[in-house]
């Protein structure tokens, strides 16, 4: 239970992954947001309107699967960094994971990051693909990771490694 864990449960996650015909699909958005707490920015932010208006600011948000093409507007926007992007069909062997990085130093493309779960773990590892950080995304960076395809769906922060870089 994630009040009781502080993350998200698999079936705390049956209730907001898109179904699999849809991760069959390409990029989509997954709102890991599970709290009624007075936020809107992504309904606001969304440009195709696939997280639909709030009637309620307090409620969680509701969310058109088939209306969103992955652009991770949202993930940048989202200020509990709730929210991610996973395209499954990014290559035979890898999934694309999109997440919210606030940390410096920024890791570049082609680093190789450790992989971590949304309790914290390291569970595998990650190739950095693309990092988007313009102005507009207001130090919320958006970084672009490749992991193997069983990791899409669990990989929701990555850890920097090496000699440049605090373990």
């Amino acid at each position: 239970m994630l009040k009781r864990t502080g993350f998200a449960t698999p079936e705390d996650m049956a209730k907001v992954l898109p179904s699999e015909a849809r991760l069959s699909c390409g990029a989509v958005a997954v709102l890991e947001c599970f709290q009624n707490i007075p936020c809107n920015p992504c309904a606001t932010s969304c440009p195709r309107h696939a997280i639909k208006e709030f009637v309620d600011i307090n409620d969680t948000p509701s969310f058109d699967e088939d209306l969103c093409n992955g652009c991770a507007i949202c993930v940048a926007n989202c200020p509990g960094l709730a929210i991610f992007v996973v395209d499954e069909t990014y290559s035979p062997d890898e999934a694309l994971v999109k997440l919210p990085y606030e940390f410096m130093p920024l890791p570049a493309a082609g680093d190789e990051v450790l992989a971590v779960n949304r309790a914290g773990e390291v569970i595998g590892h990650a190739r950095v693909v693309r990092v988007q950080n313009p102005s507009a995304f207001d130090r919320t960076a958006v970084i672009h990771v490749a992991v193997p395809k069983a990791l899409g769906r669990e990989v929701r922060f990555i850890k920097l490694e090496g000699p440049n870089h605090a373990e």
